[in-house]
């Protein structure tokens, strides 16, 4: 029998579409399983000033199509301190709940790790973060709907580039990832697409530019936030080498964040969802769970917090050839 009779759920870190399918499967599912579930709002800093509210079916009714997340985020800096954490402890216990639900990226896991660790809470994380930088899953919550945002946009930039006869330069989200600008620039027919992962090969770059101007009357380069130099510099260089082009850049930023859900973002965050209150119940603890392969499938915090630092190859081969 399970002792697990209370749980809370909260969202931490960026915001990513989904959140709220995933909040929706959380609650329904503690219900299904005569769970009391609980939201906190505004993430860790929620759990701390005891900012927790009960929660039925109805408190999720009508949210599964909905951007960003009812229950709010931020980003605490005092649950960073020991003290803030005895305060976020103390509440918890008070309302008698004895499992979490924690969904965000890798600061949430890291601060959920910790916070396991100190006071042998029961915890168990989703991966909710559009950057699709996290080990143990396949898929992020948020990013398939990121990457399509994305492609939506730039098929827009796409018509006035071809209208004029210009190259655009689009940067898009990813301070310590490039998975969002390799995939959507694959799916737009980028020249090039340059992330931190990689060091970018000017010299290659102008080399295609300059071919490419012979069979195409528009040029996209996708560049990724964390790439060092970033898209402002990049259509510098650009000018630089040729100042007959005409060069314009467009910075996504924070719409890739916003947003209906994609079908595979909400299915996705249903199914984590669903499994991480059975996780709990089961005996689960310190583990996110995530899709692999297909399956569900647990990995402890500290293997799901390390960024994945290798690219597909093979993507990167598929930008080359289909770029001439």
């Amino acid at each position: 029998m399970s002792t697990i009779k209370k749980i809370a759920v909260l969202t931490s870190g960026g915001d990513a579409p989904g959140m709220n399918a995933a909040i929706r499967a959380v609650v329904r599912t503690a219900i299904y399983n005569n769970v009391e579930v609980y939201g906190v709002q505004r993430g860790y800093d929620g759990l701390v000033s005891g900012s927790i509210v009960e929660m039925n079916a109805k408190s999720v009714a009508n949210i599964i199509q909905r951007g960003g997340t009812i229950l709010k985020t931020v980003r605490s800096s005092e649950f960073k301190t020991k003290e803030g954490r005895v305060k976020a402890y103390e509440n918890i216990q008070k309302l008698g709940i004895d499992g979490l639900i924690v969904i965000g990226g890798d600061g949430t896991f890291t601060g959920a790790s910790v916070f396991g660790k100190e006071f042998d809470f029961p915890i168990i994380g989703l991966p909710g973060t559009i950057d699709n930088d996290l080990s143990g899953t396949d898929y992020t919550i948020g990013y398939d709907t990121a990457i399509n945002t994305v492609m939506d946009a730039v098929d827009k930039i796409r018509d006035t580039a071809e209208s004029h006869d210009r190259v655009f330069v689009v940067e898009v989200m990813g301070r310590d990832s490039g998975l969002i600008a390799l995939r959507s620039g694959i799916s737009i027919g980028a020249e090039a697409v340059l992330i931190p992962e990689i060091e970018v090969d000017y010299d290659a770059i102008m080399k295609r530019l300059d071919q490419t101007r012979k069979n195409k009357s528009s040029r996209i380069i996708m560049v990724a936030e964390g790439d060092k130099d970033g898209g402002l510099v990049v259509a510098e260089k650009i000018k630089a080498k040729f100042p007959h082009y005409d060069v314009r850049v467009s910075i996504l930023g924070h719409i890739q964040r916003g947003g209906k859900p994609s079908c595979m973002d909400r299915v996705l965050a249903s199914r984590l969802g669903v499994s991480a209150v059975e996780g709990l119940i089961e005996g689960r603890r310190g583990e996110m769970v995530g899709v692999r392969g297909g399956d569900v499938a647990y990995s402890p915090f500290e293997k799901s917090i390390k960024h994945i630092d290798k690219i597909n190859t093979h993507l990167t081969k598929i930008v080359d050839i289909l770029s001439q």
